[in-house]
């Protein structure tokens, strides 16, 4: 396939990427109903039942997408402490198939909507997922023997101290500059001299200098100047995070965050690229779960046992807010986001100190 026809095509997906992550839920939520397996007395009652989820997880999704963080980061704790004082508590597995699920859509529709948006860095991107693929792997084999106490307890920890930098963090270098406010079209650019690098993803014009020096321009036409350095540093965090990725189901997104906004990365590139990475780690980290389990012995996942009338509201509303997370994302200031992530950080760490000092 030639670049130019690749390149036509991928313009032509990522231009009408609405129509396809609406249309995902839609034949989700289709064949949920019609081949799911069921309570045989299931009616209009059971599928309604849970109908308020989906302004909880659209709110969620909204949240943890425009920060470029795990689903489940927000979502665990909500069904672990909250759902069963409206509702009923739910056994571990159950909460595990309900992240995994919702968050799947969720990330995905998101990343895209970041892509389209212009605000990937697909280098970085590449080489932080290729970077933390062991420790993901490694960190979900680990979590069929390490007590799940410790890890809740661990992971709380790494969050406090990543709130701790993140507010510590300069993110004046994140503030776009030279946009003219006027939207750039989404096939490549509109200005002759518009920076335009052939292999970039989604309309955002890119030009890498011969000292480094990255110039982005997004679909707004506001451009960013930023250097990839500090290599380093970032797979320490994302290395970190990827054991907890696997341990826990979040943790590299919540880390790896603060290290591109410690290398200088601005806030809205590195919430974007962060997305590709927490997707892509996310679903790896499901896929051994969920087999990896099985071959050692631990648990696996038995479809029969999900909460089909759960899914079909939580799956549309992560996917609704991955799609509005990127104009979110641009229109707060920077130091709204820094202040927003610190604090959910913080809050998340006292939700996991108290889920490990109750399993202990």
């Amino acid at each position: 396939m030639s670049s130019s026809l690749s390149n036509g095509l991928q313009r032509t997906f990522l231009r009408y990427q609405h129509a396809v992550v609406f249309l995902a839920p839609l034949l989700f939520v289709g064949g949920v109903y019609a081949f799911a397996p069921t309570p045989v007395d299931a009616g209009v009652d059971y599928w309604t039942e849970h109908w308020w989820l989906f302004l909880v997880f659209v709110t969620g999704a909204t949240i943890v997408n425009t920060v470029g963080i795990s689903g489940s980061a927000l979502f665990v704790p909500f069904l672990i402490f909250v759902f069963p004082l409206v509702a009923y508590p739910l056994e571990p597995t159950t909460l595990v198939k309900i992240g995994l699920i919702s968050e799947s859509f969720g990330l995905s529709s998101s990343s895209l909507a970041f892509i389209q948006y212009g605000l990937v860095d697909r280098r970085l991107s590449l080489s932080l997922v290729l970077g933390g693929v062991p420790f993901v792997v490694g960190g979900a084999l680990l979590s069929f023997v390490i007590p799940e106490p410790l890890f809740h307890a661990l992971l709380g920890i790494a969050l406090i101290a990543a709130s701790y930098l993140l507010f510590r963090a300069n993110l004046g270098h994140g503030d776009p500059t030279g946009g003219d406010g006027e939207e750039v079209a989404t096939d490549g650019g509109s200005s002759a001299d518009r920076p335009d690098d052939a292999n970039k993803l989604g309309p955002a014009g890119v030009e890498t200098d011969e000292s480094g020096t990255v110039t982005r321009v997004d679909r707004d036409g506001d451009d960013y100047t930023y250097s990839r350095g500090g290599y380093l540093e970032r797979f320490l965090n994302y290395s970190v995070g990827g054991v907890f990725q696997g341990l826990a189901g979040f943790g590299i997104g919540e880390l790896g965050i603060i290290s591109m906004l410690r290398t200088q990365v601005p806030v809205r590139v590195a919430i974007g690229t962060n997305h590709i990475v927490v997707a892509t780690t996310a679903v790896l980290a499901s896929v051994v779960h969920v087999f990896g389990g099985g071959l050692v012995g631990g648990h696996t996942m038995d479809l029969a046992t999900t909460p089909w009338n759960m899914v079909v509201w939580t799956v549309p509303a992560t996917t609704l807010g991955g799609q509005i997370a990127p104009y979110v994302s641009t229109a707060l200031n920077t130091q709204t986001i820094k202040a927003g992530v610190g604090a959910l950080f913080a809050v998340i760490a006292v939700a996991l100190f108290a889920m490990a000092a109750g399993g202990i």
